[in-house]
């Protein structure tokens, strides 16, 4: 009868890695920390830098100067494509909700944008971006429209099994973001108009975007750019 050899040190890293990444409990755009990866499995950074190399043979895993490992991402035209979408409808659904949100409403809000706030002296991204969704739920929940505030609930739920978090990525991007919902909300208490607060909502989540696609593709200064 053949022995069964056990699995090496680098297959044991593979595994745990894949393992995670398929679970989500490393998701799109995550960093991959060889030497905390090594520390947690008991071994040297070696044979898991040899599991990183594997995965990113797979396209699971890729290199980014500066950066070091990152899980891919799912699908980097989808979900531009999903929050260019969600922009439009949640700005449509905010500004419908408006007349409706009464002054307890806007203090969940605030309460929620300060925990948010607070946040970002230790910073999870995971924790950020479910009271980044309890926020704007408030602000568009009690839109009128059915059709719209459906189209809301599917570009959430579209954005969310495209990648876990756009914080996690582009971390300053977070605080940006807590002062233009405190922006949002001044606009709302203020009785602002329609269009503008609609415009806000959806400029707002096309930031978001925008810090997300210049990080993976940073533009490269000219000397003539350089020198203007």
């Amino acid at each position: 009868m053949t022995a069964v050899r056990p699995a090496s040190k680098s297959e044991q890293a593979y595994t745990w890695v894949r393992e995670r990444i398929a679970a989500h409990a490393f998701g799109p755009g995550y960093r991959l920390v060889l030497g905390d990866i090594a520390d947690q499995l008991k071994m040297s950074v070696v044979p898991v830098r040899e599991a990183i190399r594997r995965l990113e043979a797979e396209g699971l895993v890729s290199f980014e100067r500066n950066v070091g490992a990152r899980v891919t991402l799912v699908d980097e035209s989808e979900y531009a494509h999903t929050m260019q979408t969600l922009g439009i409808v949640e700005g449509s659904a905010t500004a419908l909700s408006a007349p409706l949100l009464d002054a307890a409403a806007l203090d969940r809000a605030a309460d929620i944008n300060d925990r948010m706030r607070r946040l970002l002296d230790h910073f999870d991204a995971h924790v950020f971006t479910e009271l980044n969704r309890q926020f704007h739920s408030v602000l568009y929940e009690p839109c009128p429209n059915p059709q719209v505030l459906e189209m809301v609930h599917r570009g959430w739920a579209r954005l969310s099994g495209i990648r876990d978090t756009t914080f996690a990525y582009v971390p300053g991007r977070a605080e940006h973001s807590v002062e233009e919902h405190a922006q949002l909300i001044t606009m709302l208490r203020e009785g602002a108009s329609p269009l503008d607060i609609e415009l806000a909502a959806r400029n707002h989540r096309w930031r978001t975007l925008d810090a997300f696609l210049q990080a993976r593709h940073p533009k490269t200064t000219t000397p003539e750019e350089g020198r203007s």
